[in-house]
């Protein structure tokens, strides 16, 4: 079975690439599996330079499948911010819950018809051999006024989609499997996937 390298330890991604991908031979594990992996500068302006930067390191370290991803929100009224920097949007990377209440603070002068946003989400899929094979997805929506649900992580509790009248961290993994930025993405670089494992004879 191919291994595959998730570029991150964050939990909440990895179970949405295996469930994604569960049914192709392939062994998903992330970063968490490589200690001593290094850090890597996200110094891209773009979701996709990000992600590109992160698999073509990861990929030379870890000497595997290397996916990297890197998301993010973009309000429409913030000019698109948070952007490449949403998980560092209040100061300190990964505090979802201070990136939320500096978003909802930097919102609340906004009606609801003026907090148009939507998530992105870019794939770069690196082979230790060289080579890299990429994918961008997006789920447009607004923000809410508050968070709501615990199914999720990063702005999800804020991001409200009109058609189920719920935030995304209140639906279901097999909802959110369906209309999100990542499985989007997923989506898109999937054949792509199982051309390459066919052709390594995977």
């Amino acid at each position: 079975m191919q291994k595959l390298v998730l570029a991150s330890m964050n939990e909440g991604k990895l179970r949405e690439v295996r469930l994604a991908l569960q049914d192709l031979a392939l062994e998903i594990v992330d970063l968490s599996s490589y200690p001593g992996a290094p850090e890597v500068d996200e110094n891209q302006s773009t979701f996709l330079g990000n992600a590109k930067l992160k698999a073509e390191a990861y990929a030379g370290f870890t000497h595997e499948w290397t996916l990297a991803d890197d998301s993010g929100l973009e309000v429409f009224a913030l000019k698109g911010e948070p952007g490449v920097h949403s998980a560092r949007y209040a100061g300190i990377h990964g505090d979802d819950e201070a990136n939320i209440k500096k978003l909802l603070a930097d919102l609340r002068d906004l009606p609801r018809d003026r907090r148009s946003a939507r998530f992105v989400c870019a794939l770069a899929l690196a082979f230790p051999g060289g080579g890299m094979i990429t994918a961008e997805g997006e789920c447009r929506a607004r923000i809410g006024f508050g968070p709501k649900g615990t199914n999720g992580f990063g702005y999800d509790p804020i991001f409200f989609l009109p058609q189920y009248n719920r935030m995304m961290a209140e639906l279901t993994e097999e909802e959110k499997e369906r209309i999100s930025h990542r499985a989007n993405a997923i989506g898109i670089l999937r054949p792509l996937i199982v051309k390459r494992l066919e052709a390594s004879g995977a």
